[in-house]
């Protein structure tokens, strides 16, 4: 969505990541590094690096997402059958070598404009 953040800072220790634009602008803070990306544009995000991304335009922003090696994609599916109860996070944190600092959502939206596009959870 429009200025919408992807996810909390976060830095996976076994994965690099690759976002590449198809439509509208990605916005994404690679360490200290603040980047914009275009259509056509493909943003590295390496393991051990803490790192997000967000809708940096008024558009839908459209990426493919590449995740690798294989293997992390079971994170999503777990966190997806977890969701909305929180208290298993840490255990699928750990198993996933991924570390999430759910507190940098609300600095991240100040300092970039930005609405966060995580779910809100049902407490």
């Amino acid at each position: 969505a429009p200025r919408a953040l992807a996810a909390p800072l976060h830095r996976h220790h076994r994965e690099d990541e690759y976002s590449y634009v198809l439509n509208g602008r990605l916005g994404a803070l690679l360490g200290d590094d603040v980047v914009t990306a275009e259509p056509g544009t493909w943003v590295f995000k390496p393991r051990n690096q803490w790192h997000t991304f967000w809708n940096a335009g008024d558009e839908p922003c459209e990426i493919i997402e590449l995740i690798s090696p294989a293997g992390f994609e079971d994170y999503f599916r777990e966190l997806a059958a977890l969701w909305p109860d929180q208290t298993k996070m840490p255990e699928l944190l750990r198993k996933y070598e991924l570390d999430m600092d759910p507190g940098s959502v609300p600095n991240l939206c100040a300092r970039f404009g930005l609405v966060s596009a995580r779910p809100q959870s049902a407490t």
